[in-house]
């Protein structure tokens, strides 16, 4: 089975490719990216006005699966990722039970293969049942495909816990990915720490609970020599103290998400439940110092931190309503709209930091279109004008503080293994 992709404006950071070009899928993979002809062609995809890129990879999501089925499935939020653009995804342990067991891999790989519309990867938790107390086995979970460990929205507040699981992941050489938070600092803060956060009477996040302790790990990690990356920076100190990591080469990575480059705090007001994140949604300033290190290149990935809730969740007081919001069906747009219209970055390093940037990162094999790599791409209308409706959403959560907020570009297929899946 030969399909050929024709007229599109093909975008490929592995290979540093960006023009117009034929696409060539043979029996699952890419045959060729250039002019075809001469061979024999079962289908043809006309992708005149669209681009061609590989399929985005999103390093950070929650598909709640198991455990957790009221609020998403694997075969809902993979329906939901593909929608997206996305063609491999990790997977956080916060399920129930939590990933720190051979056996609950196990299951979700099964469910991820059964499905077979995306790549599907597994984050082990780096303590028992994300309590901070004891290791998880990490040999054994990597073995059974883990790709990194993390505890999640729960910050390894223990740093001699923190060192061991560093020593052990640079010999199994897989990143730990951490949610930096002093919860000593931002206790049951719910919102950020702000002004219209006083006048709404709400207990407000410092800057500081993330800067602190990013700083701590970063001096941690340097001493093991180990992988550490660190989940949505959303804080301008944050920012600097990883730039200056990045400076002194300290082995570092770190992502941001759509919703912390394009929103601010005042989304809160009214008590709106759906922009409560954690990381909150910061300031202006901070927004500004996001997008200055996307534009300076320091940033390693653009993850989504997918986290759908049913509305029971989210349809409560503010101090009540779960942290979250529903990223995959709106991630590219997001970040076409306020990073590429704003002519912040271009449209080719947007694709490099949702696509080839995070498998990199990651170690994944993923986010290329090179011969002989999987067909997995998407096609955009990277100019489609559209409104946001969280009732159409795929995903089991609707929870987006996007819900009828303009955007532009819009993913039109998404192709897994050759295969439309979207």
């Amino acid at each position: 089975m030969r399909v050929v992709i024709r007229n599109a404006y093909v975008i490929d950071p592995a290979s540093n490719f960006e023009g117009f070009a034929d696409i060539s899928i043979k029996d699952s993979y890419i045959e060729t990216v250039g002019e075809v002809g001469g061979v024999s062609i079962d289908r043809e995809i006309d992708a005149t006005g669209l681009v061609a890129s590989p399929g985005f990879v999103d390093i950070h999501a929650h598909l709640r699966d198991p455990g957790l089925t009221h609020k998403e499935t694997i075969k809902t939020g993979l329906e939901a990722a593909v929608k997206g653009g996305f063609t491999s995804v990790c997977c956080m342990p916060n399920t129930k039970p939590v990933v720190d067991n051979v056996q609950t891999v196990e299951y979700i790989k099964h469910k991820a293969e059964e499905y077979n519309i995306c790549d599907l990867y597994p984050i082990g938790s780096i303590s028992k049942n994300e309590e901070g107390k004891e290791l998880s086995d990490m040999l054994k979970l990597a073995q059974a495909g883990c790709v990194a460990f993390s505890d999640d929205g729960v910050p390894v507040m223990n740093a001699e816990l923190l060192r061991k699981a560093l020593i052990y992941s640079e010999d199994l050489n897989v990143p730990l990915t951490l949610h930096e938070e002093d919860k000593n600092i931002s206790s049951d803060g719910v919102v950020n720490e702000c002004e219209l956060a006083f006048r709404l009477g709400l207990k407000g996040i410092p800057n500081v609970s993330e800067s602190c302790i990013i700083a701590r790990d970063i001096e941690i990690a340097k001493s093991t020599k180990a992988h550490l990356h660190i989940c949505h920076v959303s804080t301008k100190e944050s920012v600097e103290v990883l730039r200056k990591a990045k400076t002194d080469n300290a082995n570092v990575t770190f992502e941001v998400m759509p919703h912390h480059f394009s929103l601010t705090d005042r989304e809160i007001d009214n008590y709106n439940t759906f922009a409560k994140v954690n990381p909150p949604l910061r300031s202006e300033s901070d927004v500004e110092a996001i997008k200055t290190a996307i534009a300076s290149g320091i940033v390693d990935a653009i993850a989504t931190d997918h986290a759908p809730h049913e509305e029971d969740s989210k349809r409560c007081t503010m101090q009540k309503a779960a942290f979250g919001i529903s990223g995959f069906e709106t991630a590219f747009a997001i970040t076409n709209t306020y990073l590429v219209k704003q002519g912040i970055i271009s449209l080719y390093e947007a694709v490099r930091l949702m696509s080839y940037a995070p498998a990199q990162t990651f170690n994944l094999d993923a986010g290329s279109l090179e011969e002989g790599k999987f067909a997995n791409l998407v096609l955009i209308d990277k100019d489609k004008e559209w409104v946001v409706d969280r009732f159409k959403f795929v995903s089991k959560g609707k929870n987006t503080p996007y819900h009828n907020k303009k955007l532009t570009g819009l993913v039109v297929k998404t192709l897994y293994k050759g295969k439309e899946v979207f």
